[in-house]
């Protein structure tokens, strides 16, 4: 039985990512100076963005780098278009030794249709 547990069980996040619905999201980067990061394409940042949002593209050879350029001890608030990505850069980042991760669930796609604006 465990091993099906484990197999097809809920994953469980690192304890330093903490997964927001879109509401929980806006409301904590609103008006608050925080490393908010948008892990999309140049081109999809390009697009649209949340204000203030810093473009580190998960598919860079850069990632990593642009990453550790970040202070680690203070929140980093990530997203993508649809939350895969962001999912999987909170589960890196965590990974390199950051504190407090926050990872909009469902994304900007997610966020546009349960917020008023970008």
């Amino acid at each position: 039985m465990s091993l099906l547990s484990f197999l097809f069980g809920k994953k469980e996040l690192h304890k330093s990512i903490h997964l927001l619905s879109p509401e929980e999201f806006k409301a904590q980067i609103k008006n608050k100076k925080i490393q908010l990061i948008d892990v999309r394409t140049l081109k999809e940042f390009n697009q649209g963005h949340l204000k203030n949002a810093i473009n580190i593209n998960f598919f860079s050879g850069k990632f990593n780098v642009e990453f550790d350029s970040l202070n680690k001890e203070k929140p980093v608030y990530v997203y993508c278009r649809s939350g895969s990505r962001s999912r999987q850069t909170a589960n890196k980042i965590a990974l390199r030794g950051f504190t407090e991760i926050y990872d909009l669930k469902g994304g900007i796609i997610r966020y546009k249709n349960h917020t008023s604006t970008l």
